[in-house]
């Protein structure tokens, strides 16, 4: 397999599942959109482990994991699987972090053992696994920057976005047996999360609302540190960054104005929304590397 064949199966596979990131990597010049393909693609294979996890005993499941970490130490150009090939041939590239890609793994080896947090400490470490992670390898396929803070500000970001995600999959993730909200947190406002005998959120829900209204604004100072990242890069993988979070950050306004929607469905937004997101954000950033190119 040539390494171009392998990166339109990590650009097919990007297309076909990526619903919210898909909209920020379309924003890139080829090459790193190529390179972002990748780690989205070997990340998606990760998140599909543990997601595939109902039903399956737990050794089955770790043990698909040990898998993936073996085929991370080894990947290589010579490779026959296709996602390694195109991750190799972009780590030769960028200054992509690959081993951040072990932290994702443990971060879903908590979902599969069922880790519940007692604090916001724990919380936050489990997001930077699972999405201060991605955060950094993103940061690596833009090519980096010289700030040396960047990468704890990509970290930043990854962390909002995924405490995005834990306050809209709260109903989700409940029947799937999982709390992500901190029990401190939860005994503060003498809140309780369980589920009706029809699977819907059960007992009073003004404590939880408050729980939710509380942890977004701890998301919302997560946004404020990460998005100081995007004047660090490039035109193009700033309007990438932008896309992403302002998506998230926009469905994170969403559950703050009504968090007893966010019991009883998904908040999403529609394509068209997603779509203006990015598009504004390409906007955006046109306008500030001009202002800069002037400034200069």
């Amino acid at each position: 397999m040539t390494v171009d064949e392998a990166y339109a199966v990590c650009a097919a596979i990007t297309r076909r599942e990526a619903r919210n990131f898909g909209y920020g990597i379309a924003l890139l010049p080829s090459a790193k959109r190529s390179a972002l393909s990748a780690v989205y693609a070997f990340a998606r294979r990760i998140d599909d482990i543990g997601d595939d996890s109902a039903g399956v005993d737990i050794a089955t499941t770790l043990a698909r994991l040990e898998e993936a970490r073996r085929d991370l130490a080894g990947v290589s150009v010579e490779a026959t699987d296709p996602v390694l090939v195109a991750l190799a041939d972009a780590a030769k590239r960028l200054p992509i972090p690959l081993p951040a890609f072990g932290e994702l793994i443990d971060g879903v080896e908590a979902d599969v053992r069922g880790v519940r947090y007692d604090t916001i400490d724990g919380l936050v470490h489990y997001c930077r696994c699972v999405a201060g992670s991605i955060g950094r390898l993103s940061l690596g396929a833009f090519g980096g920057a010289d700030d040396p803070t960047a990468p704890q500000r990509a970290d930043a970001l990854g962390v909002a976005l995924q405490l995005t995600n834990v306050l809209r999959d709260i109903r989700e993730d409940l029947r799937s047996g999982r709390i992500y909200l901190p029990a401190q947190d939860l005994a503060r406002y003498g809140a309780v999360l369980c589920l009706d005998k029809a699977g819907d959120v059960a007992g009073p829900r003004v404590p939880i609302v408050d729980v939710m209204r509380f942890e977004a604004a701890r998301a919302e100072a997560w946004y404020a540190e990460g998005l100081r990242l995007l004047p660090m890069l490039d035109a193009r993988s700033a309007a990438c960054a932008a896309a992403m979070a302002c998506i998230y950050r926009r469905l994170l306004d969403r559950i703050s104005a009504r968090p007893d929607l966010a019991l009883d469905r998904r908040i999403s937004l529609s394509g068209r929304e997603k779509a203006l997101v990015a598009l504004g954000s390409l906007g955006r950033a046109a306008v500030t590397a001009q202002r800069s190119r002037v400034s200069a």
